[in-house]
């Protein structure tokens, strides 16, 4: 069957994969190529940093693993809620070997978690949920959110147990649940 589109001279033909926003998706709308290619690109640089990581300080390579690594990682996160851990798992593993470039002490059969809570670096899922907490934060407080939304986040300032705090002056935004 041809699934071409004629527009008037031109012919679109169907394609499997294709990039939007520098995400790719396939023609059953999942990412999973995308996350391939981006923990490919990133493995690429954590091997380009291990080269270089004993003339540079602990801070310059925790800056460039950031820089050139957890970026990637981050960037359009928000559409891995929901996966599977087995899907999610490449990128997860980038993860684990960007801290274990930055910490050098660490061994290959040394547990990650520990060293990722020292970084102060969330595992990926959780690094998902935390974005996504922060938009609804961020929308429900500059008003342009659903109206059921604003019920679901309460600024700090308006919760009784946190008047006692200096933070309760700042319009930060705490998640509240009844």
């Amino acid at each position: 069957m041809d699934l071409s589109l004629h527009v008037g001279k031109e012919t679109i033909k169907p394609v499997s994969v294709v990039r939007d926003l520098g995400v790719l998706l396939d023609e059953e709308l999942t990412i999973n190529q995308h996350i391939s290619k981006t923990a490919c690109v990133a493995f690429h640089h954590i091997r380009r940093l291990r080269k270089v990581r004993s003339i540079l300080g602990a801070e310059i390579v925790a800056g460039l693993v950031s820089t050139f690594i957890l970026s990637r990682l981050d960037y359009c996160n928000a559409l891995l809620a929901h996966l599977p851990a087995s899907t999610i798992a490449p990128l997860q593993r980038v993860q684990n070997a960007a801290a274990r470039l930055i910490i050098k002490d660490l061994r290959p059969r040394d547990h990650v978690t520990p060293p990722l809570r020292d970084l102060h670096l969330l595992h990926i899922r959780h690094r998902v949920t935390y974005k996504l907490c922060v938009y609804l934060c961020i929308w429900c407080t500059a008003g342009s959110s659903s109206s059921y939304l604003p019920g679901v986040a309460t600024a700090t300032a308006h919760m009784p147990f946190r008047k006692r705090f200096r933070s309760a002056d700042t319009n930060r935004t705490a998640h509240h649940t009844t």
